[in-house]
């Protein structure tokens, strides 16, 4: 009876809080291949939670749903590159009573190959959802809250001039 109580533990302690599952987005415009009409980028994602659970995903998320939003870009700028930098404060979901809660949150910049900044925007996105059954509600409101905090990212990424 003892194996099985653990192996439940486990199970419940595995799934909490957990961004297993949520996968990248893929938002390419074909009008807007890259920021600023430049190709190489230097990208630098940092964790800045105060609960880094997960942080290697997550930073992978940002990545991979920037890369594959950009096609056009290559993120291997080297020193004659800008870089675009992005912090993240908030990714999680958490139940509270019968509602789920996410949140996503980062600071993004973009500078040029000088260090000049470019722009400055923060995106975020906020959602709650009734806890329903039969459904892994904390990876389907985690999914959605990256697609929208991703959207507001590319809007504000691809709006980025040569000049500024």
């Amino acid at each position: 009876m003892r194996p099985a109580i653990f192996s439940l533990l486990v199970l419940l302690v595995v799934s909490c809080n957990s961004t297993a599952g949520v996968k990248p987005i893929a938002s390419p415009d074909p009008d807007v291949q890259c920021p600023a009409g430049r190709l190489n980028w230097n990208l630098q994602i940092s964790d800045q939670r105060a609960e880094r659970r997960d942080s290697e995903h997550v930073v992978t998320l940002v990545r991979d749903s920037l890369s594959r939003s950009l096609p056009g870009c290559r993120w291997t700028g080297g020193a004659e590159a800008g870089t675009i930098s992005i912090e993240i404060h908030r990714f999680g979901a958490r139940l509270d009573e019968a509602m789920w809660d996410a949140a996503a949150e980062w600071t993004v910049s973009v500078r040029d190959a000088a260090g000049r900044t470019l722009t400055e925007f923060d995106s975020s996105s906020e959602l709650s959802r009734p806890n329903y059954r039969n459904v892994n509600n904390e990876r389907a409101l985690l999914q959605e809250t990256l697609e929208e905090a991703m959207q507001r990212t590319l809007k504000g990424l691809r709006a980025v001039s040569p000049a500024g």
